[in-house]
């Protein structure tokens, strides 16, 4: 089949791989063209475990194409996935469509024979409508199907994610239309369930599923708190909570609170739409404000751990919002960094992918090391607030020679509490 993807994102640009995978022709389409040129030059533009080796593979397969022309893109495509950024509302808060429109207004004159038009974006509840409305006004002679086609693919697992669905979910309302997308995800047809369901259902489970997921993180985060006071231990808490099979283990770590592109975004958006339709979602309201305090009572921690120190050295471990990935949009790890920054303390930071993504945001108001080491050397406390593996190797002696004073907040619970304390640190955990 052929497939033209609309973005080159964290959405886009693995899906375009992972399709291309599958042996279908696909052609990613970006407005940037200098994040066209250099997927075209074999650089790719993000990182995300797996990926680069496919990207080069089925490039060089002749399966991979990159374009900044919709035409070339949209008018050969059997499918249009539409894959752009729908950022939150500066103000409302909302999730903003105007990508999405455009792309669909830009597209509608370039579509030839039948196309199916799926919108892979997280978009709000009848976005679907939408879209079809504005085709139809650009092109009324166009033929063609929009579905939804809702994206779950975790950063830093995005190709395992794409190979190895939970479920594909497609919202569709014409049975063309469905047997299209049968054939785009074929390869999967014996590995995961494709859950075919109306178009505004299929817009709403994105919604609902990452909005659950952060009220599970901002549960357990609290729970964490509950174990600090009693001396319950919340890791052996949440593994017996998670044997439990109508709760799962999944999403039961303590930590600094959740982050990302996504939930922070669907949280708010989901309120907004919620809010528009006279719709009370207090536990959604409670988890973004619960993950607003946390980021605070994180950078309380560490300040707490440096007090009656003078301009204290603060060592970091990890920018991005969590590993296997490059991506520092509402990274916790940020947030905290901004809290600490309010006060008269020397911050040098090591992540071993998100140094250039976290300078685009922090640019010199951190120093950057390139070694886990090199970051607490003379380091008065070290926070680690991204579960890099790697950092769960460190060096108990090496740590404990390089550094000024023998202090650990392990926002992450990282690293082995018993092993630190016999090599004479102050460690400091979530929930044990």
């Amino acid at each position: 089949m052929k497939v033209a993807i609309i973005g080159t994102g964290y959405v886009g640009l693995p899906t375009g791989v992972g399709l291309a995978e599958f042996g279908h022709t696909v052609t990613c389409i970006d407005r940037e063209k200098s994040k066209i040129d250099s997927l075209m030059a074999g650089k790719i533009t993000l990182y995300e475990d797996g990926l680069e080796e496919l990207f080069h593979k089925n490039v060089q397969a002749g399966r991979l194409f990159f374009t900044t022309s919709m035409q070339e893109g949209v008018s050969k495509a059997d499918i249009v996935i539409i894959g752009v950024g729908t950022p939150p509302h500066p103000v409302k808060k909302e999730a903003d469509m105007k990508y999405v429109h455009a792309a669909a207004i830009e597209m509608a004159e370039h579509l030839q024979g039948y196309t199916v038009v799926a919108i892979k974006s997280t978009v709000t509840v009848g976005t679907g409508d939408d879209v079809e409305i504005l085709i139809k006004k650009k092109n009324p002679q166009a033929y063609f199907d929009v579905i939804s086609l809702p994206e779950f693919l975790r950063e830093g697992y995005a190709v395992h994610d794409f190979f190895n669905p939970d479920r594909v979910v497609v919202g569709a309302n014409s049975e063309k239309a469905k047997a299209l997308v049968k054939k785009l995800y074929q390869p999967l047809a014996d590995k995961t369930t494709m859950l075919f369901v109306k178009r505004r259902s299929a817009e709403t489970i994105k919604y609902a599923s990452n909005s659950f997921l952060a009220i599970k993180i901002h549960y357990i985060n609290e729970m964490a708190n509950f174990c600090e006071k009693t001396g319950a231990d919340i890791y052996e808490v949440a593994k017996g909570m998670g044997l439990d099979n109508r709760i799962g283990p999944k999403f039961l770590h303590a930590g600094p609170g959740y982050g990302g592109s996504c939930f922070p975004k669907d949280t708010m958006a989901m309120l907004y739409m919620a809010r528009q339709n006279n719709v009370e979602m207090t536990l959604v309201d409670a988890a973004i404000e619960g993950n607003r305090v946390r980021k605070i009572q994180m950078a309380e921690r560490i300040l707490k751990a440096v007090k009656g120190i003078e301009k204290p050295r603060i060592a970091v471990w990890g920018l991005a919002f969590k590993n296997g990935t490059d991506d520092c949009r509402q990274s916790p790890a940020i947030d905290i960094i901004g809290e600490l920054l309010d006060y008269p303390v020397e911050i040098i930071a090591y992540d071993p992918k998100a140094k250039e993504s976290a300078y685009a945001l922090l640019g010199i108001k951190i120093t950057y090391a390139e070694t886990m080491y090199e970051a607490v050397e003379n380091a008065d406390v070290l926070a680690i607030l991204t579960e890099w593996e790697e950092f769960k190797s460190a060096d108990a002696d090496k740590l404990s020679a390089l550094m000024k004073n023998k202090k650990i907040v392990d926002c992450r619970n990282l690293l082995d509490k018993e092993t630190m304390l016999a090599h004479g640190f102050a460690y400091q955990g979530i929930g044990r």
